[in-house]
């Protein structure tokens, strides 16, 4: 790894502070005293260079941390509109003692390929709460299928019209869009004329802003993303990565 000038200075910045924090500032060294003190930092880090990727190493692991705990306290200040708000599907266990929630575009290929992983998780474990939340940020044909999937939401009590909708649009072929998304509410069988008159509803828009005010709270930017018990996990990670985040939130390891 080759060292920069910047990172250098700034290891000896922190070098003159750490060596004397209570006697002088770093900067408080005379120009001939930096000098010499940069060129031992300097050849120091030549001769180990493996200091610097140890470095590295533990800022990516401290930023991590930060960013885990930071995660944990959206979640928590967001709890209830995460796992409980009545602008969401449920579907699973809706008593069930670990919530999954997914935040998904339409038009997002890896949510399709992680449509599977949800599945098999719901259907293996009985006592997964499954929350759904539309997350359309894939342009006005994800926003278009999010609007028509939040209608067939609120005439569907049950969640099971919602699920096949969700699987056919979500697993089919092509650009989900508003004429795509209506074909396949057509095709599950939902009440088309109330359909299109939910579509004008304030609850569409409500629905809606709220995913996009807790993506916001959260640091989502991308799909698909999950809160799974107080973790965030922003990415397709795989059935298997799931399933640990499942069994974390449930146990505190991956294998209960």
């Amino acid at each position: 790894m080759k060292s920069s000038p910047r990172l250098i200075a700034a290891i000896c910045a922190a070098l003159l502070t750490a060596a004397a924090p209570q006697i002088v500032r770093a900067d408080d060294f005379s120009a001939s005293q930096r000098t010499a003190i940069e060129s031992i930092v300097h050849e120091y880090l030549i001769a180990h260079p493996e200091v610097l990727q140890e470095a590295m190493n533990e800022l990516e692991r401290r930023q991590s941390a930060a960013e885990a705990e930071k995660h944990k306290v959206a979640v928590k200040d967001n709890a209830l509109k995460l796992f409980s708000s009545p602008h969401q599907v449920v579907l699973g266990n809706p008593d069930g003692n670990v919530t999954f929630v997914e935040f998904f575009d339409y038009n997002c290929g890896y949510c399709r390929g992680a449509m599977n992983d949800m599945l098999t998780l719901m259907r293996d474990d009985a006592k997964l709460k499954v929350v759904l939340k539309e997350f359309p940020v894939l342009g006005p044909g994800s926003l278009e299928a999010a609007q028509v999937a939040v209608a067939v939401r609120m005439q569907d009590t049950t969640g099971k019209k919602y699920l096949d909708f969700h699987t056919k649009l979500l697993g089919g072929r092509g650009q989900a869009d508003k004429a795509r998304a209506l074909g396949v509410a057509k095709e599950v069988g939902l009440d088309m004329n109330r359909l299109e008159k939910d579509l004008t509803s304030p609850e569409v828009n409500e629905t809606l802003q709220e995913n996009f005010k807790l993506a916001e709270a959260l640091g989502l930017n991308g799909t698909p993303s999950y809160v799974i018990g107080s973790d965030v996990v922003v990415g397709a990670i795989g059935l298997a990565g799931l399933q640990g985040k499942v069994s974390t939130a449930r146990c505190g390891k991956v294998n209960c």
